[in-house]
């Protein structure tokens, strides 16, 4: 029992941890009440002699990567790293420019009406769609929500530190809807098999 404590500590620690998925601000991605698999060990700091062990490498863009919320590190956030250290970002009318070229976002939905460039100065929200010119400082990310029109992402709140990751989103190992949450407690059992999303299960997040 020593032994599992230990091995079952050390792999929360330094390779997988699972997180639940609270808002659908990634979605169709990831859906609240997903379950998932995060590997923490792929962009953590490492000795040399560990490269060997473990397939460490640095972050790229169009990962699923989840953080500590820089305005409040004891919350876990989950977004897309839609830029790097040294990239320029820029919105213009739901286009997103890295350096200067538009990028292909299969993933990336919308909702709402689109909102005018006068929008981007008078309401808070006009942010969503317009973004001025902005290089990433080194060391930081800019990451948004695949659920554009519904996500608390770095356009309203800044960068992501490199200090901030936790790891990589890797899969969904359990999905269920949010009827679970409201069965009593003696329901969640019979709840279990009738709230699951069985195609969802052990999907890989991309």
């Amino acid at each position: 029992m020593l032994v599992a404590v230990v091995l079952a500590l050390y792999v929360r620690t330094f390779l997988l941890q699972a997180f639940v998925v609270p808002t659908p601000s990634m979605e169709d991605t990831v859906l609240v009440g997903d379950h998932l698999l995060v590997n923490k060990f792929i962009f953590a700091p490492h000795a040399r002699w560990t490269e060997k062990l473990l397939p460490y490498r640095p972050v790229r863009r169009g990962d699923v990567i989840v953080f500590r919320f820089p305005p409040d590190p004891r919350s876990d956030f989950i977004k897309r790293a839609v830029a790097l250290p040294g990239d320029t970002i820029e919105i213009e009318g739901r286009t997103v420019r890295i350096n200067g070229s538009p990028e292909r976002e299969p993933h990336a939905r919308y909702s709402d009406a689109a909102r005018s460039a006068d929008a981007a100065h008078d309401d808070p929200l006009g942010r969503r769609d317009r973004l001025a010119p902005q290089r990433m400082p080194d060391g930081t990310y800019f990451a948004m929500g695949d659920n554009r029109d519904d996500s608390n992402d770095s356009r309203f709140w800044g960068p992501v530190p490199a200090e901030n990751l936790k790891g990589r989103a890797l899969c969904v190992y359990w999905s269920a809807t949010e009827e679970i949450r409201k069965a009593g407690r003696w329901r969640r059992l019979t709840a279990l098999f009738t709230t699951t999303r069985w195609s969802r299960m052990m999907r890989l997040v991309r």
